[in-house]
């Protein structure tokens, strides 16, 4: 059976095990040494990032609607709540990172840098930087294998030079078929957002908060602009003043994005009826659905679904890409 092959029901979410005494929601290793599901050939999603340092192998990496042939080396994340799968794969080799958000996030900063990172998912390496790769990962590794006093503050910094490094390969990311990005488009596309002085401390707080809830993976984050602002504790109209002064957009416009990308997924990887489909994106009644499928993507979810019946062009990501 291909990789490619849609699974009867939504696909499994994936949650980071701790195996180490003091709980620290992190691990390295290789692909044997991290298990079978580093390189699962079934379509599946996380509660956590993994960062994916491919350095043999052929096949292709399927994130979402996008597909990216490997030409090792290269550098990719998956975020939490996308859906990846490896296909046709040999001799795959390399190292997986596996972290929790929370395990990063200390400082303002951090989850722009995440976000930012998951803007652009695949990088394929030049020399210089895939041996500076490699040997910040041979560090990563021997920390966590070791685990002296202090392991976990080092595995944190050398975790945020990884992500710095990873922005730096570039801002500008090759648009995928269908161009669909998992979660996390809750980013500065509008004007003043952090850094810029212009959005209080509380405003950007709700809307970092109100980009975590649509980077679940239940359905019910996919409720109403009132359900999400009660689950965040502030009115409607507070939630949508934060997100047009952090991201110039409306939690409306946001949520909208949200379940059209979620029933994307559904369509194109399980066999779940389009019925189906539209109760666990938050519709009753699927005519509804339908229409603000065609409203949103210019195509009925029948329509989509055949369509990625079809192999999609890979993407071959070149070393810098415009």
């Amino acid at each position: 059976m291909r990789g490619t092959a849609r699974t009867v029901d939504t696909p499994p979410v994936h949650s980071l095990e701790v195996r180490l005494p003091d709980d620290v929601p992190f691990a390295i290793g290789s692909f044997d040494e991290i298990g079978p599901y580093s390189r699962a050939a079934f379509p599946h999603r996380h509660t956590f990032y993994e960062i994916v340092h491919v350095t043999r192998g052929s096949g292709t990496h399927v994130v979402d609607l996008a597909r990216w042939e490997l030409r090792p080396p290269h550098l990719g994340v998956i975020v939490p709540g996308q859906v990846h799968h490896w296909e046709d794969t040999r001799g795959l080799d390399g190292h997986v990172v596996l972290f929790t958000p929370d395990f990063l996030v200390g400082q303002s900063g951090d989850r722009d840098l995440l976000r930012r990172v998951g803007a652009r998912p695949w990088h394929r390496l030049d020399p210089a930087a895939h041996a500076r790769t490699g040997r910040l990962l041979a560090e990563l590794s021997e920390e966590y294998r070791h685990g002296d006093p202090g392991f976990a503050t080092v595995l944190r910094s050398l975790l945020h030079v990884l992500l710095v490094r990873m922005v730096r390969l570039g801002d500008r990311p090759p648009q995928p078929p269908g161009g669909v990005y998992g979660v996390g488009a809750v980013d500065g596309g509008g004007t003043g957002g952090a850094g810029g002085g212009e959005v209080g401390a509380g405003r950007h707080a709700v809307a970092e908060e109100f980009a975590r809830l649509l980077a679940g993976t239940g359905p019910d984050v996919l409720g109403s602009v009132r359900e999400c602002a009660d689950r965040l504790g502030v009115t409607p109209g507070y939630l949508t003043e934060a997100l047009r002064a952090a991201v110039g957009r409306t939690p409306g416009s946001l949520l909208r994005e949200a379940r059209t990308r979620e029933a994307q997924r559904l369509l194109a990887r399980t066999d779940l009826s389009v019925r189906q489909i539209a109760a666990r994106t938050g519709f009753d009644d699927p005519a509804y659905f339908c229409r603000f499928f065609r409203r949103e993507t210019g195509m009925s979810p029948g329509g989509f679904r055949k369509h990625h019946d079809r192999r999609a062009p890979s993407i071959e990501a070149g070393p810098d890409p415009a």
